[in-house]
C-alpha cells in the first residue's frame, strides 16, 4: 500500500521538524503541525495533482480520507485514555470540587465571549450567519489535551498549575461535548427553517454523554476485573488497547440507522475512552505500570497526529469569494476565545482560592485546540453537508447548498484557528509553565 509508504515519510520529516524546533527552543508538536502543512496537498502536494498510479490519481492515494480518519481517531482514543489517568482519586482529592467549577467557567467563558465577538462584528460584516455563529461558540469551548499533555510530558513539568491543568483539560471537554450537541441542534433548526424541540435540545444530547461514560466505565471495569489474570505487562496493554479500540469503534456506528429520524444521538469515543483510563487508573491492580507501557508506543501516533492536522488545512480557502469573511471571523475566533478562557480561569481560581501561580497562568495554559475542536467541525460539517445534499435530492437547491456552504465554513474557520492555536499554543504553554516554575530551565 501505498499509503504505507506516506505515512513513513510523514514521521520521517515530522521526526527531522523536532531538530529544528529544539534549535528554537519550541515544542514538538509545533514541529509537526509545520511538517504536515508543508507535505498536505496544498505544497508539496501540488507537485503530485497531475500523477497517477494503477489508474488512481496520485494525491487521492497520498491523501486518503479514510487512513487519517482511522489514525486521528485512535491517536485521540490514546490521547483520551492517558488523560483518564490523572483522576486517580488520591490526586483529585488535592484540588476537588473545585475542579468542576474551573472548567465549567473557563469553557462557558470561551462559549459566551466568542458568541458576543461574532455578534458584535455582524453589526460591520452582516454576511456572517447566526448558525455559524453559534456552532463556532460551541466549539470554543473545547482545549486540545494532547498539545498540553504533549508540552507536559516533554519537559517534564510537575507543580500546582499541571495538577490544576490536565483534569480542567479533561473535564473541559466534556463540557464542550454538552454545549456542542445543544447549540449545533439550535443551529441546525434554524439553519432548516424548523424548530428544535425539547429531545433534540435536551434528551438525546444527555443519552449520549450517558451511553458514552457508560461504555467507558464497563470496558474499565472489565479491564481492571481482568488484570487479575493477566500479570504480564505486555498482556495488560494489550487489554488496554483493545478497550480504546472498542470505545473509539462504537463512536463511529451508525446508531442513526437504528433510530427514529431526526434522532441526533451518537457515543464519544474521546469521552468513553477517557473514562475507561479513569476506572482502570482507580480500580486496576498497578495500573500505573501499564499506562507507563503504552506512553512508551503513543509518541509515533500522537506525531502522525498533529502531521495529519496540519496537512488538512485546505488552503484553497484563501481564494475563495467567503476568503474575507472567514478570515475576520477567524480572528475574532481567536481573540475572545482566549479572552473567555483566561477571564473565566481567573474569575474561577480566585473564587476557589487557588495558589497564585494557578489564577495567573492557567487560562494562558488552556490555548491549544485541535483534536476535540477538529472532531466537532467535522462532525457539523458532515451533517450539514449530508442534510443539504437530502434539500438538493428534493428540489430544494437553493437551501441545501446554503448548508453545504455553512459546513465548509465552519470546518475551515476551525481549522485556520486551529493552525494558529497549534502553532502558539504550545509555546505559550511552555512559557508559562517556565514562569510558574513547573519547568526547570536548561
Amino acid at each position: 500500500m501505498i499509503q504505507l509508504l506516506v505515512l513513513a515519510i510523514a514521521m520521517l520529516i515530522g521526526l527531522a521538524s523536532t531538530r529544528l524546533m529544539k534549535l528554537i527552543h519550541l515544542p514538538n508538536v509545533t514541529g509537526y503541525l509545520i511538517a504536515g502543512i508543508l507535505i498536505g496537498p496544498y505544497v508539496l502536494g501540488l507537485a503530485f495533482s497531475s500523477l497517477s498510479f494503477n489508474g488512481n490519481p496520485l494525491n487521492s492515494l497520498i491523501y486518503d480520507d479514510q487512513v487519517m480518519s482511522y489514525i486521528s481517531n485512535v491517536a485521540l482514543g490514546f490521547i483520551a485514555f492517558s488523560i483518564g489517568a490523572s483522576f486517580k482519586f488520591s490526586s483529585l482529592k488535592a484540588v476537588g470540587s473545585k475542579i468542576v467549577l474551573i472548567t465549567v467557567f473557563e469553557a462557558l467563558g470561551a462559549s459566551i465571549f466568542v458568541i458576543l465577538g461574532l455578534f458584535l462584528t455582524k453589526i460591520f460584516i452582516s454576511d456572517i450567519p447566526v448558525e455559524i455563529i453559534l456552532t463556532l461558540g460551541a466549539i470554543s469551548c473545547a482545549t486540545a489535551p494532547a498539545a498540553t499533555l504533549m508540552v507536559i510530558k516533554q519537559y517534564k513539568a510537575k507543580g500546582p498549575v499541571v495538577s490544576t491543568l490536565l483534569p480542567v483539560v479533561a473535564f473541559d471537554d466534556a463540557v464542550a461535548l454538552i454545549v456542542f450537541e445543544v447549540l449545533f441542534s439550535i443551529a441546525k433548526a434554524m439553519a432548516k427553517g424548523t424548530t428544535p424541540n425539547f429531545l433534540s435540545l435536551a434528551v438525546w444530547p444527555l443519552l449520549s454523554i450517558l451511553a458514552s461514560i457508560v461504555i467507558g466505565l464497563i470496558c474499565g471495569l472489565i479491564i481492571s476485573f481482568c488484570f487479575r489474570f493477566f500479570a504480564s505487562r505486555a498482556n495488560r496493554m494489550i487489554m488496554c488497547i483493545i478497550a480504546i479500540f472498542i470505545c473509539v469503534g462504537v463512536s463511529t456506528l451508525p446508531w442513526s440507522t437504528f433510530l427514529p429520524e431526526g434522532v441526533n444521538f451518537s457515543t464519544s469515543g474521546l469521552l468513553s475512552t477517557m473514562i475507561c483510563g479513569a476506572t482502570l487508573i482507580n480500580f486496576g491492580k498497578q495500573s500505573d505500570m501499564t499506562f507507563e507501557r503504552i506512553d512508551l508506543i503513543t509518541p509515533p501516533i500522537f506525531m502522525l497526529f498533529f502531521v495529519i492536522s496540519g496537512a488538512s488545512l485546505d488552503l484553497s480557502i484563501f481564494a475563495s469569494k467567503n476568503a474575507v469573511i472567514i478570515i475576520a471571523i477567524a480572528l475574532v475566533y481567536l481573540i475572545f476565545r482566549v479572552i473567555g478562557k483566561w477571564l473565566g480561569a481567573f474569575s474561577s481560581t480566585t473564587i476557589t482560592k487557588c495558589d497564585k501561580n494557578v489564577r495567573t497562568y492557567l487560562g494562558f495554559a488552556l490555548i491549544p485546540q485541535a483534536g476535540v475542536a477538529i472532531g466537532l467541525a467535522t462532525s457539523a460539517t458532515t451533517t450539514l453537508t449530508k442534510e443539504g445534499q437530502d434539500l438538493i435530492a428534493l428540489g430544494q437547491t437553493e437551501a441545501g447548498q446554503q448548508l453545504v456552504n455553512y459546513g465548509s465554513m465552519i470546518l475551515a474557520i476551525i481549522l485556520t484557528s486551529t493552525l494558529i492555536y497549534e502553532l502558539i499554543g504550545p509555546v505559550i504553554t511552555k512559557l508559562v509553565l517556565t514562569k510558574a516554575g513547573e519547568i526547570k530551565r536548561n
